[in-house]
């Protein structure tokens, strides 16, 4: 009995060490954590400063237009005159100072005006409903909330007052609500309705000077920087995606390939800029001509634009797709068509860069954008292709060689690799049916739900090799078609916009930006509440 307690005890003080220095360990991890926790906040805020030091410069104005109005408060004089109201003032600084100087004017004139309105037309039902009994200006205040509630949110659903003044009609129900049922019990209500008023002019009043004044923020130039930096962006992608598909070296592909693929960062701000580019487009357009423009400028077709981008990025997009695809062309097959392709896609990415220069610098692209150098490359791509009918067409004679094993041959006896192996006959899908009807008979209880290729098995096929090629050919000269509707519409934009004309010399002045600038996106704060 006495050795049974004692094991007993000895597994209890085995337990009871093994809990202590799991305990003991995650206190360490803690204590790490906690340690290393200063370091990492200011490592963030560095970084996030130095990606675009003009977030530093907005956040000191959002910090000095609060301190401005929240001396309402503290100043004894200022706030006699002005009461409780004045924290409408610094809720109006929170909600409206966004930014870009359009974004400020959009809503800072939407709450304005929406403030405006209200409260007229709330003096105008006040006025009506004193002059009725009391039990009658219970039900004229009843019937005007649900008509002027009902019609108002029926427009928030017309497309033009939804792009433009959904934030003003949203101001505009709750303020007119809050005087006019307020009025029913409240007798000065009409009194803080106008002090209210007061404080949120001054309010949208200090949001727009420091918005309009103090180093500003422009939603023009912003989406202007954008699209630049998504011509750039598709430029880098393809040139990056050719010379990929065509190295020597094999790649390993990776389960996360979106964090630090350079083609996927290259055309990833063109896919997701559809709305931001809309929004960039509306806010410029409330924004003065601050500029030496003295036109109006054609923001909409900045829009435009960027869809005609998002379709010439789609073909990038499949275009970095055959780099990943499971049946891939032999590298000594691809060799062959190596020189047209890495020329064609260099004479791509430079129209792409001289539309992204001509943008850039407000004047229209080069004459020769096309140059003959890329009417040569397609040639020779053409020339390439036609010279090998076999690799893609097939013989049907059975005595014909197949182009592909020719090429893997060559290349292997440079690198002393057997191809005993290797089955590009049309005997390989024969052996597989035969292979699938032998497993099905041995295994009659097996179900399929579908017959199933394996890779290996595709890769047998006669000329299946020469398939992801033919893709991704096909691809890169899409883009050559695709690049002249870009043309086209970066040419419309300079027509509108009245870019200065291309003179002799300035193709030298392009300049590739080697740092991606910040996304426009990033600098957009969450939209508030309507308070």
């Amino acid at each position: 009995m006495f050795p049974k307690v004692h094991a007993g005890m000895e597994m209890d003080d085995t337990n009871s060490g093994k809990s202590k220095g799991n305990a003991e360990k995650s206190l360490k991890i803690l204590f790490d954590k906690m340690r290393r926790f200063p370091g990492l906040v200011w490592q963030t805020v560095w970084k996030v400063g130095r990606e675009d030091p003009r977030r530093v410069i907005h956040a000191l104005k959002v910090g000095l237009s609060l301190t401005l109005v929240s001396l309402l408060y503290l100043i004894q004089p200022l706030f006699v005159g002005i009461g409780q109201n004045a924290i409408w003032a610094v809720m109006t600084v929170v909600v409206v100072l966004e930014f870009t100087a359009g974004a400020t004017l959009c809503k800072g004139l939407n709450r304005g005006l929406g403030t405006l309105i209200a409260g007229s037309l709330a003096f105008f039902i006040e006025y009506v409903a004193t002059k009725s009994g009391r039990t009658s200006r219970a039900v004229f205040i009843g019937a005007a909330v649900f008509l002027i509630g009902s019609a108002a949110t029926y427009m928030r659903f017309f497309p033009y007052i939804r792009k433009n003044y959904d934030y003003g009609i949203v101001i505009f129900l709750l303020t007119f609500n809050l005087i006019t049922v307020s009025s029913y019990r409240v007798d000065n209500v009409l009194k803080i309705a106008h002090e209210r008023f007061f404080t949120i002019a001054i309010g949208c009043g200090v949001c727009l000077l420091m918005s309009l004044l103090v180093f500003p923020n422009w939603s023009g130039e912003e989406l202007h920087k954008s699209t630049v930096f998504k011509l750039e962006g598709l430029a880098r992608a393809i040139e990056a995606c050719v010379n990929e598909y065509f190295s020597d070296a094999e790649k390993e592909v990776s389960g996360d390939q979106s964090t630090e693929d350079p083609i996927y960062d290259g055309y990833k701000a063109v896919l997701d800029s559809k709305s931001m580019d809309e929004t960039m487009a509306l806010h410029a357009s409330w924004e003065p001509r601050h500029s030496r423009h003295c036109y109006r400028f054609p923001w909409q077709r900045y829009v435009k634009l960027g869809n005609v981008l998002r379709h010439f990025g789609y073909t990038v997009v499949a275009l970095h797709g055959c780099l990943r695809t499971e049946i891939q062309t032999p590298r000594s097959v691809r060799g062959l068509f190596k020189d047209p392709c890495i020329r064609l896609a260099g004479e791509v990415s430079k129209g792409l860069r001289e539309l992204a220069s001509s943008i850039r610098n407000r004047r229209h692209c080069s004459p020769e954008i096309l140059s003959d150098h890329l009417h040569e490359a397609l040639q020779d791509l053409n020339t390439a292709i036609k010279s090998q009918p076999r690799l893609f067409l097939g013989n049907n004679s059975n005595q014909a060689t197949n182009m592909l094993a020719l090429a893997a041959a060559h290349a292997t006896q440079k690198q002393g690799v057997s191809l005993s192996r290797v089955k590009t006959d049309s005997s390989a899908l024969r052996d597989w049916k035969n292979k699938r009807a032998t497993e099905q008979s041995k295994e009659p209880e097996r179900k399929f739900l579908r017959p199933q290729v394996s890779k290996i098995d595709i890769t047998g096929l006669e000329f299946s090799e020469a398939l992801p090629f033919a893709a991704f050919a096909s691809l890169l000269v899409e883009t050559v078609a695709k690049l002249d509707n870009v043309i086209a519409e970066v040419e419309e934009l300079g027509r509108i916009a009245c870019f200065k004309e291309y003179q002799h010399g300035d193709e030298d002045i392009v300049v590739t930006c080697e740092k991606p600038p910040v996304n426009p996106a990033q600098n957009q704060l969450p939209s508030h509440g309507a308070d």
